[in-house]
């Protein structure tokens, strides 16, 4: 890019910024072509001179004229305005739409994945799964298409943070903040699996809280529909999800996955909230992956000592290694949350257990009710029952030999 391009671009940018008004540009880029036999400088540099706009700002803009040069230019009724980040697949910019005057957000698939039919297939399943969506816990999808040999996805703009941001400052959050912020993505994924869409990929950086405090669940990248047994198929074997918040039908490659592994994986950002660390950690995925499967989740409350055992108990049952412990549907979890938020006892969770303990007692399956997993009052519970059962057993043999007996 010449300097004349290079300072047209700048100017440009100077002015629908704010930063500048159209006389003032006009005067800067006069000054510059009258000085430029004489003494040539760049239009930036004469506009910091003449106090038009300050250094900071002068930075910012060359930073967006970086951006610019790749990003793409022909997205029909669209102009983007900067980089707001990029992930392992895409990089999103924040644009104006044009025939509304409002911000969106717009993802884009770089071309060096464009040239991949998979990843371009995956990526309008994203926008077309987020599509399918209205609620004002999800992130709107507003459009999907290609231009100029980029794809692009446009979206709802949040201006606000992802709960990673506070997670990667070491901000541990409080347990009346953390049930707030999880009954919204609950109602968000009750949402999604009430439209046949699992999102898979439930994680801090997928959640969003908004400058007005509302929580918006993004990312469908991995979302797959409940009746799609053909996807369901070719992924059988296959780990999708995030090592740390990922549930263990996802590490097995299970074919029927369901909402219970969004289930789990808001379980364990729940975990990562109020404690703040992961569930399981290790030096590399596969064995922060095998703790999943195997390790025995240490309770949240034995690590923030400040939380209730109602919270505690409620991320144990979400986090349950077999999806047939946890929660059936996130309607069930909802009204646990409610309930201690509001001072009550989780009913469904203790149920959930109970449910679990008799199945396994009647499979013949061994159970171990450790005192690191479960609290001492369900362990003294199930030892009450043990007992009451036993003592009827023995009576109704006893009834039974004297009826022989007589």
């Amino acid at each position: 890019m010449n300097d004349t391009n290079y300072d047209t671009l700048l100017g440009k940018m100077a002015v629908e910024h704010g930063l500048c008004t159209d006389a003032e540009l006009r005067r800067s880029t006069e000054e510059v072509k009258s000085r430029r036999k004489i003494n040539p400088m760049l239009l930036v540099d004469l506009m910091i001179d003449l106090g038009y706009i300050t250094n900071t700002q002068a930075e910012r803009l060359k930073a967006n004229i970086k951006t610019q040069k790749t990003v793409p230019h022909q997205i029909p009724g669209y102009k983007i305005l900067g980089k707001l980040g990029a992930g392992a697949m895409a990089i999103v910019y924040k644009a104006q739409q044009l025939s509304l005057n409002r911000m969106v957000a717009i993802k884009v698939l770089p071309k060096r994945f464009s040239e991949n039919p998979e990843y371009v297939e995956r990526f309008y399943k994203e926008g077309q799964a987020a599509g399918k969506l209205n609620h004002n816990n999800i992130v709107q999808a507003i459009d999907v298409g290609e231009a100029g040999g980029y794809h692009y996805f446009v979206m709802e703009y949040v201006e606000g943070k992802t709960i990673h941001e506070d997670l990667a400052k070491n901000k541990v959050s409080s347990e009346s903040q953390a049930i707030e912020i999880i009954i919204q993505v609950a109602h968000a994924l009750a949402h999604a699996h009430a439209c046949g869409l699992i999102h898979r990929d439930v994680k801090p950086k997928n959640i969003m809280i908004n400058s007005a405090g509302v929580v918006k669940l993004a990312d469908m990248g991995l979302a797959r529909e409940t009746t799609d047994i053909e996807a369901a198929q070719t992924e059988a074997g296959k780990a999708y999800g995030t090592p740390y918040y990922i549930s263990p039908e996802q590490i097995r490659g299970e074919i029927d996955i369901d909402g219970r592994a969004d289930i789990y994986g808001l379980g364990a950002t729940f975990y990562h909230m109020v404690t703040g660390r992961v569930p399981f950690m290790a030096d590399n995925p596969a064995e922060v992956m095998k703790k999943h499967l195997k390790e025995q989740l240490i309770p949240p409350d034995h690590i923030n000592t400040s939380l209730s055992a109602g919270v505690s108990e409620v991320i144990e049952v979400m986090m349950a290694k077999r999806k047939q412990d946890r929660y059936n549907n996130v309607q069930e979890l909802l009204i646990d949350l409610e309930a201690v938020r509001s001072g009550q006892l989780p009913l469904r969770a203790h149920k959930r257990f109970d449910i679990s303990m008799l199945e396994r007692l009647e499979s013949g399956e061994p159970v171990e009710v450790e005192k690191n997993v479960y609290k001492e009052d369900t362990i003294a519970h199930y030892r009450i029952a043990i007992l009451i059962l036993s003592a009827v057993i023995v009576v109704s043999f006893l009834i039974i030999a004297l009826m022989f007996v007589l």
